[in-house]
């Protein structure tokens, strides 16, 4: 017996079946269509990239890790607080001078080692002077300061003899030289100096000091 030849479905149906592929169509086409768009504009952006920043090139890949650097502090700077600090570690107000003095009129001062020939020699003035630093109306701090930068510069540049005038006192109150034992103490302290004198009469007497310092390394 032959079998019986299936039913096919109604009209309805069929139609339904046509409706939902036109709308998957439709779907799929728009979908297309927004690829495409989102495609162009990314093409657009490169292109605009290319002309504004010119060919470029892409960095190899080195596999290492760049580090963000601290910026060091200016040298000069850190030069200047370097400064500060040796100045203000190297000489004190406090520093009792008195007991390294020779006990002669003049109140010299010579380094452990260092023989009386040289003070001799030097109020005599075998050694020229070769520069000189005037203290005079400087308040203490600032005259502390300059003579720190004067010995330390005079020191590095070679200098041997220098004339320190730190006046006489006669401005000071009830005229008594306060600034010329400070002057005293302060070159006591400095390792440059070796040894110092009261000036002769011609190079301002009991108002300045001939100071002898070390040969430069």
């Amino acid at each position: 017996m032959s079998q019986p030849k299936p039913k096919l479905g109604s009209m309805a149906d069929l139609k339904a079946v046509q409706r939902e592929l036109a709308a998957r169509a439709q779907q799929a086409a728009r979908q297309a269509a927004l690829t495409e768009q989102a495609q162009r504009q990314a093409r657009a952006e490169k292109s605009l990239f290319v002309r504004a920043a010119g060919a470029v090139q892409p960095l190899p890949d080195t596999g290492r890790l760049i580090l963000k650097q601290v910026r060091a502090a200016p040298l000069l700077m850190r030069y200047q607080h370097d400064e500060q600090a040796v100045l203000h570690e190297a000489i004190s107000d406090e520093f009792d001078v008195g007991t390294l003095l020779d006990t002669d009129d003049l109140l010299s001062f010579r380094r452990p080692g260092i023989g009386t020939d040289v003070t001799r020699k030097l109020r005599r003035g075998d050694w020229s002077i070769q520069r000189q630093l005037d203290l005079h109306g400087l308040r203490r701090d600032d005259a502390r300061e300059a003579l720190s930068n004067f010995i330390r510069e005079s020191h590095k540049h070679g200098i041997r003899c220098v004339r320190i005038v730190h006046g006489k006192g006669l401005g000071s109150p009830g005229k008594a030289p306060i600034l010329k034992s400070r002057v005293h103490s302060w070159l006591v302290q400095k390792k440059e100096v070796l040894a110092f004198v009261q000036a002769k009469p011609a190079d301002g007497g009991a108002g300045a000091l001939v100071v002898l310092l070390m040969t430069a390394q």
